[in-house]
């Protein structure tokens, strides 16, 4: 079928199978440019530094420039704490224009500096202020934690932050399930309160005006910002359309596709290629919002998403029961028609990264070739559907299976089934090992690096 069949548990009217829906997505109202969004955390860091400037009259000494150091990083870490927050607080136009995808590398990236900023503030301070009372380094710090004010709090949240970012290394993260990943970096919320309370109590760099005003205007902003789109808008957005799961449905080895329904579903303003965090009312489900791909393009009536059995949360969804209550965040996501330049377009996907290409491949313009990757036949998904799509439009469907011994150079193998891979736009989701390959490929391909969007599972 070339449109998802609406759920068979579901009464009423069905969308027409045999009639294509190219509908243009309404446009958002605001997007944030990605370039807008790093210019204005530039800026801000600016700022911060300005700060310290006007508030640092001289800097005399190794006890000097060792306390002068700390407080530099420790006021460029305090800023850096609240933007990585806002960078995951899903703001919808950041989300539109920056995307998710982008967004979680940059709040990866930003994370690894913060972390060594407040490694290198904790010992600069603790050093420079040995030199300055003729203590040992050691001594020094038993005295700031325990007779200063607030750094008893700091001290916490400082070994809190740290442990985070043990837990988010790479090669921590991919001995994680998400669901306990996602967990554990719920105490990120606790140590940056705990970390940072310390500067507004006694910073003396930030002053007694506009610098002061500044920072509480940030933390409190943030903190408004984040209880508005990560608590009160999806609780709202759940009361308003009451999602709830119409039917499970097979579609291969580990793989399921979820229909949920509900009321003003258009209202949501999906888009193909977009994702939802969906938080299922059921036993051992209802505490992780997990993400999920729209697998068909959104309907008035009905939403799609295909899951695959990656983990406990993704293999539960199995064995959900109709009438299950779900509560879901989004969309997000910038994996969209928004993005399209080029009128030949080259959808590439592998496992269930074939999810929002699915439902691209329906609704984009253009001369569109999709391939799929998969080992074996078994492990391709919705291959009738594609192939239903693709004879409606005039597409070309290619499988590309087996190993990467069997298959070879991967540029090579684009080359044969894409004619001028160069001039085509490329989607690629797929798992991160196979994405990085197929964009080295791509680019070796002479496809430009601003014609391929990507879009990660990783977490």
């Amino acid at each position: 079928m070339s449109t998802a069949a609406a759920p068979t548990s579901r009464p009423g009217p069905r969308p027409s199978p045999d009639r294509p829906r190219h509908r243009a997505a309404p446009r958002p109202p605001f997007a944030l440019d990605p370039r807008v969004a790093l210019g204005l955390v530039a800026v801000g860091a600016l700022g911060v530094l300005a700060l310290w400037w006007t508030g640092t009259p001289a800097v005399v000494g190794a006890a000097g420039w060792l306390t002068g150091a700390g407080r530099i990083t420790g006021l460029l870490a305090g800023y850096a704490a609240p933007v990585l927050l806002l960078l995951m607080a899903r703001l919808p136009p950041v989300e539109r224009g920056v995307g998710a995808d982008r967004l979680a590398r940059w709040h990866a990236f930003g994370g690894r500096w913060m972390v060594a900023l407040v490694s290198v503030h904790v010992l600069a301070v603790v050093w420079g202020y040995a030199l300055t009372d003729g203590r040992g380094v050691v001594g020094e710090g038993v005295e700031i934690v325990f007779h200063y004010p607030e750094m008893v709090k700091a001290a916490l949240g400082t070994l809190l932050l740290l442990g985070t970012g043990a837990v988010s290394a790479r090669i921590a993260r991919r001995r994680l399930p998400y669901e306990t990943w996602y967990y554990l970096h719920l105490a990120t919320y606790l140590a940056v309160a705990l970390a940072f309370s310390h500067q507004l109590a006694t910073g003396a760099d930030l002053g007694g005006g506009p610098g002061r005003a500044a920072w509480y205007a940030l933390y409190f902003g943030t903190a408004a910002l984040l209880g508005w789109f990560r608590l009160l808008r999806p609780w709202l957005l759940d009361r308003r359309h009451g999602l709830t799961v119409a039917e499970v449905r097979p579609e291969g080895p580990g793989v399921v596709s979820l229909f949920l329904t509900g009321r003003r579903l258009d209202g949501l303003r999906a888009e193909p290629g977009q994702f939802f965090r969906l938080q299922f009312q059921a036993p051992g489900l209802r505490w992780a919002a997990n993400p999920y791909s729209l697998s068909a393009p959104p309907h008035p009536s009905f939403l799609r998403f295909t899951v695959k059995d990656l983990g406990g949360h993704s293999a539960a969804v199995a064995a959900l029961r109709p009438g299950t209550r779900v509560r879901a965040e989004g969309p997000y996501g910038a994996f969209t028609g928004r993005r399209l330049r080029q009128r030949r377009v080259l959808l590439l996907g592998a496992g269930v990264g074939i999810t929002p290409l699915r439902a691209l491949f329906e609704t984009l313009p253009g001369e569109l070739t999709l391939v799929q990757r998969a080992r074996r036949p078994q492990d391709v998904l919705f291959r009738a559907e594609l192939a239903d799509v693709a004879r409606r439009r005039g597409a070309a469907v290619h499988e590309l299976l087996g190993s990467r011994e069997q298959v070879g150079d991967l540029g090579a193998a684009l080359a044969r089934l894409v004619p001028d891979l160069a001039e085509h736009e490329v989607y690629l989701c797929g798992p991160e090992a196979m994405a990085e390959e197929a964009v080295r490929a791509l680019r070796a391909a002479g496809v430009r690096r601003g014609r391929i969007h990507h879009e990660s599972f990783s977490f």
